[in-house]
């Protein structure tokens, strides 16, 4: 080997400090920008990765894979006994409590279970009170699992067949509301219980809205596992189109909006895949659907709308890797008319990622800061933000990296 080629990490026998050196500088990432991710001084870094100080706990070493996006622990500590698959999001406090709702089974509970009208309720607030908070994890994780509780309870005891339906349409639907809150969470196998469940629980309730909202995240869970389940993503919503199709020209508002999400999602894939041709259709598809809802329209779980399409248009021009195109959409793009602050902070990272593509990253950050007043929570669990925000902390221009410097410890990606 040339003495100036990089090592791989992945040779013996190699120490755990140089696993951590290699793979830090294969993400391109200083010791400054590693030690402030794990709340670390750079000298203490540097000392690991030296081997001057003894391996760190598991708990500091989960941090640092996390920190370098290495998704084998096996990748950094060499030992093939721990492959074990990480996700690169923080984990929210409320995380096992929501998960202990979910994998607690009601089989000898005695108590009485609500009525499915009361679940409806609960649910309609839920919902309301995530589109409407800044911290919108925090409100879902205080909510969940009393709500994941009882509605299972609700299906376990409904009797006549239109009563269980109707249980199972609401268990569907709090497991789609679980799966906004377990999303870029460090709990990928929580995140597919959910998702399997809320599908499961739809289609035995028979009802076309709760199978759609269903699919319409079972689609993205496969997509965001990556390109190897892209054909799975579009396997779902074509059945799912298919399934609504018949009931569209009497569709309510609710099943006409679920459709124009699940069409935007097939474009949002072929996006994904780069196959621009595809990807626009789908969205002038999902466009027309969307002019025939009532102008002040606006899904509660899928934000689908009129006015979420310029974020749409946004969202597919930048994973068709377009700066230009990007920017032009997003001048067009009114996030004002968003209600959802959640939604309209995912805007803002999107429109970030468009101006970075396009050589603006002052724009981009300055994007990044609205996402951030928007909802504090969508910007800290989104990995495109972070990672332009970690970039630019490292850029050239001291007022630039200043201000990364800022936003990222607003952001919890540095410590203070």
């Amino acid at each position: 080997m040339s003495p100036d080629a990089t090592p791989d990490p992945y040779a013996d026998p190699l120490t755990f400090g140089q696993r951590m050196q290699i793979l830090r500088e294969r993400r391109g990432m200083t010791r400054v920008v590693l030690a402030g991710l794990l709340g670390r001084s750079p000298e203490w870094v540097k000392q690991i990765e030296k081997g001057r100080l003894q391996a760190p706990g598991i708990d500091v070493v989960l941090a640092i894979a996390e920190a370098l996006r290495v998704r084998d622990l096996a990748d950094l500590t060499g030992r093939p006994d721990m492959h074990v698959d990480l996700f690169v999001g923080p984990g929210h406090p409320r995380l096992g409590a929501v998960r202990a709702a979910v994998d607690t089974l009601p089989l000898t509970t005695q108590r009485q279970a609500p009525p499915a009208a009361h679940l409806r309720a609960r649910l309609a607030r839920a919902w309301a009170a995530r589109h409407s908070s800044p911290h919108h994890r925090q409100v879902l994780g205080e909510l969940l699992p009393d709500l994941i509780r009882d509605a299972q309870l609700a299906a376990r005891q409904a009797g006549q067949s239109s009563e269980w339906r109707a249980a199972q349409s609401a268990l569907s639907e709090v497991y789609s509301l679980a799966q906004f809150f377990v999303a870029y969470q460090p709990d990928a196998a929580l995140l597919w219980r959910v998702a399997e469940r809320s599908m499961m629980a739809a289609q035995q309730s028979d009802d076309a809205h709760a199978v759609g909202v269903s699919a319409w995240l079972l689609a993205q869970a496969h997509r965001d596992s990556g390109p190897h389940h892209y054909d799975s993503a579009d396997a779902v919503t074509r059945e799912t189109l298919a399934y609504l199709e018949p009931l569209l020209p009497d569709a309510n508002d609710d099943v006409l909006a679920i459709a124009g999400a699940l069409e935007f999602e097939a474009g949002y894939t072929a996006a994904r895949r780069g196959d621009a041709a595809d990807a626009w259709r789908h969205w002038d598809t999902a466009e027309r659907m969307a002019q025939r809802l009532p102008e002040d329209y606006f899904h509660p779980v899928t934000s689908f709308s009129r006015s979420i399409m310029g974020a749409h248009a946004v969202t597919v021009a930048v994973e068709l890797h377009s700066g230009p195109e990007s920017v032009r959409q997003a001048a067009r793009a009114d996030a004002g008319t968003i209600p959802s602050r959640p939604r309209r902070a995912r805007h803002r990272i999107e429109e970030a990622r468009g101006y970075q593509l396009d050589g603006q990253p002052d724009v981009a950050l300055a994007t990044l800061a609205q996402a951030h007043e928007a909802a504090p929570e969508t910007i800290r669990y989104n990995g495109y933000a972070r990672r332009i925000i970690l970039e630019e902390t490292e850029s050239r221009v001291a007022a630039r990296r200043r201000r990364a410097a800022d936003l990222a410890v607003k952001v919890g990606v540095l410590a203070a």
